[in-house]
């Protein structure tokens, strides 16, 4: 590429970066706030226990739904401009469901804001390799820790922002489509190259449905994503019916955000060293079953070791999208495995949390929730060990 061609590329290689980290920074707190104020939210809309459980199932269920017409919304009007669609739909669900007059509705408006999370979760990896093919690394580096950084202020101050409001949730909530408003313009001028964008992988999909590896995987990232969501719906009301206060539990629900800034770096870089993962990923589930366990026998007694053990089990994630990368012999196999691992993975998240609701609306308490986590991390052990082994696809 000439000097000219590159420096006429640099405002939009800069516009590019600054549009994947602000919309990074918005990708999690449609889901980290509502933990903290879950309790206001439900007295306030008249939500039954059973109907916040399937609150925290639909990041999973839109996520393998939406998700997968990403392919063909960035074939169509380019990844940017299906990217800005997806921050449109985030800023709208985010500024008009604190609004809503009823659970209905406020599930509904939740939905659009998670679709617009779904577009952007299969995409913005598109943009990396797009705009910084020379710089992968660096650069989703960045996006992680964006990510994280976005993940553990909304839950850690949301509390706080809604006592600044008169103690209305509403606009404690409210306030984080500002955030995701703030990433629209940039994909806007964005949405202006009309690239093409991935292949679908439907038909990919079928021919992976008999493969054990990818199986494994799937199975994997499903056991790892209940977990993800069961933590961030339920926590802070698990460490607020245990006698903690509402800004306490926010702070220890934060602390399993914080933690993945630094280990996300750290675990991903020792996963694409090794060979294997099958190791990692059973130490890292051993770190969750200590942790789910001490919630189930002493909540009170040990809160910021039960927080920061179940940090390191959320770090699964980016193991598990590693072990993606290298099960897969070729790029093109990397694609195809990485649409078949998640998008079947989140479907078989979504029971998890809707059983964790209905379990503690019917026991009134926590223990058979913690229980069923605790057990849970078993298979994911199970899984994270087949799936780690040095074996490839393709």
């Amino acid at each position: 590429m000439s000097n000219a061609s590159t420096r006429a590329m640099a405002p939009s290689r800069v516009l590019a970066l600054g549009g994947l980290l602000l919309m990074a920074i918005s990708l999690r707190p449609a889901v980290t706030s509502l933990g903290p104020v879950l309790e206001e939210v439900r007295a306030g809309l008249g939500m039954s226990a059973s109907v916040a459980g399937l609150l925290t199932s639909m990041p999973a269920v839109c996520f393998a739904l939406i998700g997968s017409s990403a392919p063909l919304l960035a074939r169509r009007w380019g990844p940017g401009g299906a990217i800005a669609l997806g921050a449109g739909a985030l800023t709208l669900g985010l500024a008009v469901r604190p609004f809503a007059g009823g659970a209905p509705l406020f599930l509904a408006l939740t939905a659009l804001a998670l679709a617009g999370i779904a577009l952007a979760n299969v995409l913005l990896p598109v943009v990396v390799k797009q705009w910084f093919p020379e710089r992968v690394g660096m650069v989703t580096g960045l996006y992680s820790v964006a990510l994280n950084l976005g993940a553990s202020t909304a839950a850690a101050i949301t509390v706080p922002l809604t006592g600044a409001f008169g103690g209305d949730w509403r606009y404690g909530l409210g306030v984080w489509a500002v955030v995701a408003a703030l990433a629209l313009p940039s994909w806007i001028l964005l949405a202006r190259r009309r690239d093409r964008g991935p292949a679908g992988a439907g038909e990919v999909a079928v021919r992976l449905r008999s493969n054990p590896i990818a199986w494994s995987l799937a199975v994997y990232f499903g056991l790892q994503s209940t977990s993800a969501y069961v933590i961030m719906g339920w926590l802070p009301q698990i460490f607020r019916d245990a006698g903690l206060s509402a800004g306490t539990a926010g702070l220890l629900f934060a602390t399993t955000s914080v933690l993945g800034v630094p280990l996300s770096f750290a675990l991903s870089a020792v996963a694409g060293r090794l060979s294997r993962q099958s190791e990692l990923a059973v130490v890292i589930a051993l770190f969750g079953l200590a942790g789910y366990a001490g919630l189930w026998a002493a909540p009170a007694a040990a809160p910021w070791l039960w927080a920061a053990l179940l940090g390191v089990a959320n770090c699964s994630f980016p193991v598990a999208l590693t072990m993606i990368a290298m099960r897969g012999r070729t790029p093109a196999m990397v694609v195809r495995l990485s649409a078949f691992a998640q998008s079947t993975g989140y479907l078989l998240s979504i029971p998890g949390p809707i059983l964790v609701g209905v379990l503690y609306d019917r026991g009134g308490d926590w223990h058979l929730p913690l229980a069923l986590m605790t057990v849970l991390m078993v298979p994911q052990m199970v899984a994270g060990y087949f799936a780690g082994r040095d074996r490839r696809i393709g």
